[in-house]
């Protein structure tokens, strides 16, 4: 498990290797992971957005961004915690994920982000 807490708001990663498979021609290597996402501060909070960089063992990068975290923008009273599973395929057996959400303080009405550690991706044939 991966663990990183910014102004409060702490973030945990679990991943997963699901399997392989081929699509158009090229083999794909699908990973899941879970995060929870803990407020750990005295304000209310609310995740708005997402930022991923996704890196294969190439170090091709693939950025990912949008709204809300699986159709979600959950709102976060000091406390309480979302835990949602998610997944990327890679074209290799091993990567790794970072990135960060665009969170407001409800209590300032201050936007701020919340760093997601880098976490790694490895099929478990793939490791050394």
């Amino acid at each position: 498990m991966v663990q990183q807490v910014t102004r409060g708001i702490k973030i945990s990663v679990i991943t997963n290797y699901e399997g392989s498979f081929y699509k158009n021609y090229k083999i794909q290597y699908a990973f899941e992971y879970t995060i929870t996402i803990e407020n750990q501060s005295k304000d209310s909070v609310q995740l708005n957005a997402r930022h991923w960089e996704i890196l294969d063992a190439l170090n091709n990068i693939e950025v990912v961004s949008g709204e809300g975290v699986i159709g979600k923008k959950p709102v976060l009273k000091p406390g309480e915690s979302h835990t949602y599973t998610s997944g990327c395929l890679l074209t290799s057996p091993f990567g790794a994920m970072q990135g960060h959400y665009s969170m407001i303080n409800y209590t300032t009405t201050r936007k701020f982000k919340v760093i997601i550690p880098t976490f790694k991706l490895s099929a478990p044939f793939a490791i050394n």
